[in-house]
Order: C-alpha cells, then sequence, then structure tokens
C-alpha cells in the first residue's frame, strides 16, 4: 500500500505542483545543448576577428550566418542564465519578498543584457 505524497493540509489549499517544472527543465536544457555548440563556433570566431583589422571584422560579423548565429547565442546565454539563476534563488533564498525581488531583477537584467547583446548584434550587422 502507498503512502499519499501530498499532506491533508496541501491538498486543502490546492498546493500541489505549479506544472511548469518539465518546461522549465527542457528549456534548461535546449539552451545548454546550443550553448554546447555555439561556444566552439565564438572561440573560432574570436580567434578569427583577432587576426584582422577593423574594416575585415566589421565584414566578417556582418555576414547574414555569423550575425544570427551571434544572436542566437546571446539569446541562449541570457535565458540559460536566467533559468539557472532562477533555481539557485528558488533552492537557497527562502524569504517570499526576498525571493520575489531577487527573481524580478535577476529577470530584469538578463532581459536588459539580452536586449544590449542583440542592439549589438544588429548594429554591427545592419550598420555601415
Amino acid at each position: 500500500m502507498s503512502t499519499p505524497l501530498r499532506t491533508p493540509l496541501k491538498t486543502a489549499l490546492g498546493l500541489g505542483s505549479a506544472k511548469q517544472g518539465l518546461h522549465h527543465f527542457m528549456v534548461q536544457r535546449i539552451t545548454a545543448v546550443a550553448l554546447l555548440l555555439l561556444v566552439p563556433w565564438l572561440i573560432w570566431l574570436v580567434l578569427t576577428l583577432i587576426t584582422l583589422d577593423f574594416a575585415a571584422a566589421h565584414a566578417l560579423l556582418a555576414q547574414p550566418w555569423n550575425a544570427s548565429l551571434l544572436l542566437v547565442l546571446v539569446i541562449a546565454v541570457f535565458w540559460h542564465a536566467q533559468l539557472g539563476l532562477q533555481v539557485v534563488i528558488e533552492d537557497y533564498v527562502h524569504g517570499k519578498g526576498s525571493n520575489l525581488v531577487l527573481q524580478l531583477a535577476v529577470k530584469l537584467l538578463c532581459f536588459l543584457g539580452a536586449a544590449a547583446g542583440v542592439l549589438a548584434v544588429l548594429k554591427i550587422a545592419l550598420g555601415r
């Protein structure tokens, strides 16, 4: 005979799973795989850029393939970071107010970082 995993109080209050755990887990794994594929490319790109002058470096970064991969990399880095920091805050910050403030701060900072990165890549790719 199995024992229920929920206490009567939890059952009465309806405090069960938020049904978001699998989505969070999958997105974190997908961004990790994307980063595993993109970071070696980024290392190659940086090593190539070191040898180029400004105009050639700008031309290399402005190529559609490189600009697109940079955009995906920037978005994946900040999304993955936000998901990881969310878990750390949930696990180690126990005050509800502190938890909420930190979660909002992390989301805002990751959004701002991603937006700045995307704008920088677009400026390089579309600028003259």
